[in-house]
Formats: C-alpha cells, sequence, structure tokens
C-alpha cells in the first residue's frame, strides 16, 4: 500500500487538522505528516497547491487526494476496517457518525468566540449570545454517550467520535467554560490519551505565533 500522507497546518491553531491527526495516532495506523504553517490570514499559498479547497488538512495517497477531517477519518476507517476508527456495534456507529457530523457542522458560536489555542493560559472571556448553549448541548452528548458506553471515551475505546471533539475538550479548558464533574473526567481522559499528548508536545514545540483573529 502506498503511504498516507496527511497535510496539516499549525498543530496550536488547526482544530480541522488534529481531527484526523489524532485518529490514526490513536489507532497506529501508519501516515507520514506533512506540516505547512500558516501565513496571513490563516492560510498558505501552496494549500491550493495540495487541496481542491485550499485548506488543510488533506491526504493524499497516492494520486488520490482526501480532504475534510471526516472524509480523511472515513476514507481511513475503509482503509484499516479492523482499527476501530468507529464502534463494532451499528446502533453505537451510528450514534457515533451523528454526533461527529453535529459537530462537523454545528456550534458556530463557540468556534467563533473561542478559537482553538493550546497554548493560551486558562482565562475566561465575556462570550457572545448562543456559546453556553452550545457548551450545554456538547455537555449532553458526552454525558448521554459515556453513560450507554461507560467511558471512559464516547463510545467505551477511543473512537473517530472522540477525535472529531478532541478541539472542544481545549476550548473548554482554555476558557474556562464548564466546572461539571461528568465534563471534566471526560476532559481528563482525552488529555491522558498517548495521542493527545502526543500532539500537545509538538505544540510546545512549535515556533510560529498567529494573531487569535487569524487562527
Amino acid at each position: 500500500m502506498e503511504d498516507l500522507i496527511l497535510i496539516i497546518a499549525n498543530k496550536n491553531y488547526s482544530s480541522w487538522s488534529v481531527r484526523p491527526w489524532i485518529a490514526l495516532t490513536a489507532k497506529g495506523i501508519p501516515f507520514r505528516e506533512e506540516l505547512i504553517p500558516f501565513g496571513p490570514g490563516a492560510t498558505h499559498p501552496k494549500f491550493r497547491e495540495l487541496s481542491p479547497t485550499g485548506k488543510v488538512p488533506v491526504l493524499h495517497h497516492g494520486t488520490l487526494r482526501v480532504w475534510e477531517s471526516l472524509a480523511i477519518i472515513e476514507y481511513v476507517a475503509e482503509l484499516y476496517p479492523d482499527a476501530g476508527l468507529w464502534p463494532s456495534e451499528r446502533e453505537s456507529r451510528s450514534l457515533a457518525r451523528s454526533i461527529s457530523m453535529e459537530m462537523l457542522s454545528g456550534f458556530r458560536a463557540l468556534r467563533g468566540a473561542c478559537p482553538m489555542n493550546m497554548r493560551r493560559p486558562v482565562k475566561a472571556i465575556e462570550l457572545p449570545d448562543g456559546v453556553m448553549a452550545d457548551v450545554a448541548r456538547i455537555e449532553a452528548i458526552w454525558r448521554e454517550m459515556r453513560q450507554r458506553s461507560g467511558g471512559p471515551f464516547l463510545f467505551g475505546d477511543f473512537s473517530a467520535a472522540d477525535a472529531m471533539f478532541a478541539p472542544v475538550v481545549n476550548r473548554f479548558s482554555t476558557y474556562d467554560l464548564t466546572r461539571d464533574p461528568e465534563t471534566v473526567s471526560y476532559m481528563d481522559a482525552m488529555r491522558a490519551h498517548p495521542a493527545w499528548r502526543a500532539w500537545e508536545e509538538a505544540v510546545l514545540a512549535e515556533p510560529w505565533i498567529v494573531p487569535e483573529d487569524e487562527a
């Protein structure tokens, strides 16, 4: 099989890049990483050469280009059906895909007000309308899925659904958005995972700084 090449941007800021990276890393799926740091406006001219959208992440597999985080995860799950990217049980798998799609398309107030920045000191900010409604919905998802599965992750073992919510874990922590014990328990499990810790270690080693209004 030809190498999988995952092209990403700055690990500190790129919430979309962390999703497929942490999913593949957590499941031991081999890939090569190519990191291209953001330029002005949180973009880079080379992104247009590498991805039809001019954005990252994008996965190169031979001549094939797969873009968008969830599409990348789905493609790799087909290549490695035994890796466990999705829950093995059909009902759980359908729920995992449903909440992953909800994460993909929703929670715009939270995204806009609280950009991912893993090096930012923990500090609450003044929040616009809609953010705490997003927080409440996400907490309800996490609580329901973990109660159903028994945890520690959303569907027991780490899955693609956890990868899709990984940037939210950082947002909740960095902007001090919740103190709910159940939520904090899930966040602690995520931050203790070796794949998360590997990403965080790389974040701390990055030299680049992007203004928050551009990331």
